[in-house]
């Protein structure tokens, strides 16, 4: 049974994360903006805001989803439950690759780029897009299947659904080599995925308490 401050911690994680996904898609579009070719990496001080908001915005994202687990029927909570999983190993994954980035202050990258760049192939990209591209898009592909009834709901398992499947779509850059195509998945969390938190916000604002 869900209490109050499991939906209150429902509903402030998840207006968070909106909030904080789209200052980074706004960061993001900036960075992108200023870029002197297409080949080249995000430069200051857009990486380092993006760097920090992502260490905000995962955690708020896997707690939004927790607190939705405690509201879904007792036959859908598998899915829930693989929707937590896969977003706690998410956040864990993403926090430990941008925390080396911004603790080490950039040392790393400079003087081991095969293995702390965001230059594919290097070990943190790799390890970035397991995170977004495989275990978000699980998380919001189990996650949409609880929202079931009622037009809120339906929205919520929409958008859910888009966000996982474009997220999922990034994993055939790397089957290709071609970092252009696993862009793709920054539509799904990075712009889907704000959007489907604030909709569970307002889903986590109907629950009673």
């Amino acid at each position: 049974m869900i209490s109050g401050i499991d939906i209150s911690a429902g509903k402030w994680a998840s207006f968070s994360a909106f909030v904080t996904g789209v200052i980074y898609a706004l960061v993001t579009a900036a960075g992108l903006v200023r870029l002197p070719g297409p080949a080249e990496q995000i430069g200051q001080p857009y990486f380092a805001l993006m760097e920090c908001l992502i260490l905000l915005n995962a955690p708020l994202m896997a707690i939004s989803l927790a607190a939705v687990h405690y509201t879904v029927e007792h036959r859908y909570k598998i899915f829930s439950l693989v929707s937590v999983c896969c977003s706690f190993m998410m956040t864990a994954i993403t926090s430990g690759v941008h925390f080396v980035i911004i603790a080490s202050h950039g040392t790393y990258t400079k003087e081991y780029p095969s293995l702390f760049s965001f230059k594919w192939p290097s070990a943190v990209y790799a390890l970035d897009i397991l995170a977004w591209d495989w275990f978000y898009a699980l998380a919001m592909l189990f996650g949409a299947v609880v929202f079931r009834h009622g037009r809120l709901q339906r929205s919520i398992q929409a958008v859910m659904l888009i966000s996982g499947l474009f997220s999922l779509t990034g994993l055939a850059g790397v089957a290709s080599g071609n970092m252009q195509v696993r862009n793709a998945g920054i539509i799904g969390y990075g712009v889907a995925g704000p959007f489907a938190f604030l909709l569970i916000n307002n889903y986590l604002k109907k629950q009673p308490s």
